[in-house]
């Protein structure tokens, strides 16, 4: 073995602790975070389909909204007497 090869060796032999340290920590985060999104997705299913259950769903209601087109028919009406 070369000495830069040993030089080599004994440095990533002396920070391999802090280097297991932050990869332990980083899948620990991903770990987390897989986590939290899971609990997210299961809350909202979960929301979801007891409102769908109660019929408290808002989205679903029939509803009707009245427009006043007589200034779109007037115009079109002065476009067609020409």
């Amino acid at each position: 073995m070369s000495q830069a090869k040993v030089d080599q060796y004994k440095k990533e032999k002396a920070n391999r602790k802090k280097a297991m340290q932050k990869e332990k920590a980083s899948r620990m985060a991903y770990g987390l975070l897989g986590i939290i999104i899971a609990a997210a997705i299961v809350s909202w299913a979960g929301y979801s389909a007891y409102n769908r259950s109660n019929g408290t769903d808002t989205a679903n209601e029939n509803s009707s909204v009245q427009v006043n087109t007589d200034a779109i028919d007037n115009y079109l009406n002065d476009l067609g007497s020409d």
